[in-house]
């Protein structure tokens, strides 16, 4: 659904990629410290229970994620190398944000039901990135989904930033919202792929 901002998105990002390219700064430099920036919120933060910073320092590097493109438009760099480690740390960096709060909610955040929830979103993002992957890899389409990775990363963020500033029960409803989501675009893509079979064979 995020999709729908793309070029309201662009209008920003574009000028801010045009002047980081001209500091020299490579896209595949940029979507590196966006991961290590998530790596630090994730690691040194939610593991804590410091859920506010935490989503803060994240929230800063997730948005990089915007800007190696633009860089790699503007320069004229894109290509099949950076498309392949920006989609594998993107991976890397789902994993660190859920696997720490699913490490903090499963010890001293004494909520071992959110940790559940929160391990499945992990698992079912993971599901849903994939299957885009392999039905692209067999020559298909798969662009559909009511919750893809900026629906996912908004929906787990927010939450996040607000139980860290002492709002009650906001991030176990936003956990389960996102995991019922996942599964829904699980469905849909699973859908999708099937729909487009019998039209090739």
């Amino acid at each position: 659904m995020l999709n729908l901002l793309r070029p309201q998105i662009a209008r920003v990002t574009e000028p801010t990629g045009r002047a980081l390219a001209r500091t020299g700064i490579t896209p595949n430099t940029i979507t590196v410290v966006g991961t290590l920036g998530v790596a630090a919120g994730s690691l040194g933060f939610f593991t804590r229970g410091s859920l506010f910073w935490g989503t803060v320092i994240i929230t800063i590097s997730v948005l990089l994620d915007l800007l190696d493109g633009a860089v790699a438009r503007v320069t004229g760099t894109s290509g099949a190398w950076g498309a392949f480690l920006d989609s594998t740390l993107d991976r890397v960096a789902d994993a660190l944000i859920f696997g720490s709060l699913v490490w903090w909610l499963s010890g001293a955040g004494h909520n071992r039901i959110a940790a559940g929830v929160a391990l499945f979103c992990l698992v079912a993002g993971a599901v849903v990135s994939y299957a885009k992957a392999r039905a692209e890899g067999l020559g298909m389409t798969c662009n559909v989904g009511i919750a893809e990775r900026g629906e996912r990363l908004l929906l787990v963020l927010v939450p996040t930033g607000l139980s860290g500033l002492g709002v009650p029960y906001v991030l176990d409803v936003g956990l389960w919202v996102l995991a019922v989501l996942s599964a829904i675009t699980v469905g849909q893509r699973v859908a999708e792929v099937r729909r487009q079979i019998p039209a090739r064979d």
